[in-house]
């Protein structure tokens, strides 16, 4: 492993993987890099708002970035500079694990972390427990937002036994009224504390007597070592809806 790589993460998720795996790499990383909780180093703004100038100065070995999260132009811009990036797609568990591992050991020169080795095996071990409950995501209100196709999200959900009511919308994360919402007579609303902090006083009163199970947003979005403690955390929590 090398001992002076310098990273720079642009995504939360990344840059807990990193931290798990090699906390002495990480020299910047956004505003919104909340795990490890006592992570210190330098604050590069937001995913969608980078100090690039900032992140040049910091003369990293490697930037990553996420094709969702981070605007193309930024990471040209970056590119341009001289600086190598490191894109992720992650759309299934699957695609976590695969590129995880390629961005961590390639990209980084990084061993495999004992974390994903543990994660594979915790999703490998998911047995379907029940029929499918039909469900809508939401991950926004004012508009209301929720997971439409082809999300890492909605992969997640699906491996636990949740059916996305909205996985065959033409749009990722469509705008739906909450009318609409209702209308598709969900068995099930999953309200996660991210990216809109869905709370139990706030969401579920617009979905007047349907459950709505209140999820950590970090199970159920970010892809890196929570994804070990994932399926038992999301199981839990999707079994003990608000009614």
């Amino acid at each position: 492993m090398p001992a002076d790589i310098r990273v720079v993460s642009l995504v939360p998720s990344l840059t807990e993987s990193v931290a798990a795996t090699a906390p002495g790499a990480l020299v910047g990383a956004t505003d919104w890099c909340s795990h490890p909780a006592d992570l210190d180093v330098t604050r590069v703004r937001g995913t969608k708002n980078p100090d690039l100038e900032a992140v040049r100065a910091l003369k990293p070995d490697i930037v990553l970035a996420n094709a969702e999260e981070n605007r193309a132009p930024d990471l040209d811009l970056l590119r341009a500079a001289g600086l190598r990036v490191w894109v992720t797609d992650i759309r299934t568990v699957d695609d976590a694990f695969t590129q995880l591992r390629a961005m961590l050991t390639e990209g980084c020169g990084l061993d495999v972390p004992a974390w994903l080795d543990e994660a594979e095996r915790a999703w490998a071990s998911v047995e379907p427990a029940s029929p499918p409950l039909r469900a809508v995501i939401p991950v926004w209100r004012r508009p209301w937002m929720v997971v439409g196709r082809d999300t890492f999200t909605g992969d997640v959900l699906r491996r636990l036994d949740v059916e996305n009511l909205y996985a065959d919308h033409p749009e990722r994360y469509p705008k739906v009224p909450v009318g609409e919402l209702n209308a598709a007579r969900p068995d099930l609303v999953v309200l996660p504390d991210e990216p809109y902090a869905f709370t139990a006083e706030d969401g579920p009163e617009a979905f007047p007597g349907v459950p709505c199970a209140l999820v950590s947003g970090r199970h159920l979005t970010w892809y890196g070592p929570s994804l070990a403690e994932a399926p038992r955390v999301l199981r839990g929590q999707l079994e003990n809806p608000m009614v």
